[in-house]
């Protein structure tokens, strides 16, 4: 019953406008993985800020590892794709966006 309710709640969200929150309900990640997914983003960040500081310029590391670690329910290029459009890590999902451009591949679990 819960499941329907969900299903029904899905279909008002505007997937243009939250096009994450329809994938976590879709691919029913629970809030532990959630909340996983956003402290890996943090921690990504960071580094990202920090070699980019350091004067790195291929940022592909931390591409794969947030691929490898990302939840098997999630594919990692939708997923970034849907944090780009929610405004989540802008720096980040932008590089990320940039290094999938250059036809870097990443595949999921």
């Amino acid at each position: 019953m819960m499941s329907f309710h969900v299903q029904l709640l899905s279909r008002l969200i505007d997937v243009n406008q939250y096009p994450l929150v329809k994938l976590v309900i879709e691919n029913n990640v629970t809030e532990e993985e959630y909340s996983e997914l956003f402290q890996l983003l943090q921690m990504l960040e960071s580094k990202y800020l920090l070699q980019k500081e350091e004067g790195f310029l291929d940022f592909t590391s931390l591409l794969i590892h947030f691929a490898g670690m990302l939840t098997e329910k999630l594919e990692p290029n939708e997923t970034i794709y849907a944090l780009e459009r929610e405004g989540y890590f802008p720096q980040l999902i932008k590089e990320f966006i940039t290094l999938l451009e250059r036809g870097i591949a990443i595949k999921g679990k």
